[in-house]
């Protein structure tokens, strides 16, 4: 499992660790208008999957809008953020802040993303910082899990990852 720090404590994940080349495992979270998506929801895209523990903190506002303005380089790529946060302050968040080319998911009512992707923070409740980008083909093309949940991603790697899976 990934070894990850939160504000510096160590922190357990639950769940299994995803690899590149697995087939992405499906979850079940919920869209701003409470209806539920899946990893099926979104078949035959490619997927960067963008995870972090709260839309409400710096980093994760920062993550979020520089995804949101590197979507239309990607072309046809779709990016979802998925955290902990309830639907309606995912869907205020993004009016707020002017998103509009993500789409957020909340995974507060079972933790289902997080157990099936390994970044549920057992001692927080919270997912852990991570990036997926998923082919078109459901297949696992890369994987970060941020070393320190409070820092920001490799974004120039997973932009890269994300062209490279069309």
């Amino acid at each position: 499992m990934a070894n990850v720090t939160f504000k510096g404590n160590a922190v357990t994940l639950v769940g299994n660790e995803v690899k590149v080349g697995q087939t992405a495992p499906d979850f079940k979270v919920l869209a701003n208008d409470l209806s539920e998506a899946t990893l099926a929801s979104s078949k035959g895209n490619v997927r960067l999957i963008s995870v972090v523990p709260s839309l409400d903190t710096g980093v994760c506002d920062a993550q979020t809008r520089r995804f949101n303005e590197e979507a239309s380089s990607l072309g046809n790529v779709q990016i979802l953020t998925i955290s902990m946060d309830l639907p309606f302050a995912q869907k205020r968040w993004c009016g707020a802040a002017g998103v509009e080319h993500v789409q957020t998911l909340s995974d507060h009512r079972d933790a289902s993303f997080g157990t099936q992707y390994g970044v549920l923070i057992k001692e927080l409740r919270l997912l852990t910082r991570a990036v997926f980008v998923v082919d078109a083909n459901d297949k696992v093309t890369y994987v970060e899990y941020v070393p320190e949940a409070t820092n920001h991603p490799n974004y120039e790697a997973a932009l890269q990852a994300a062209k490279a899976a069309k």
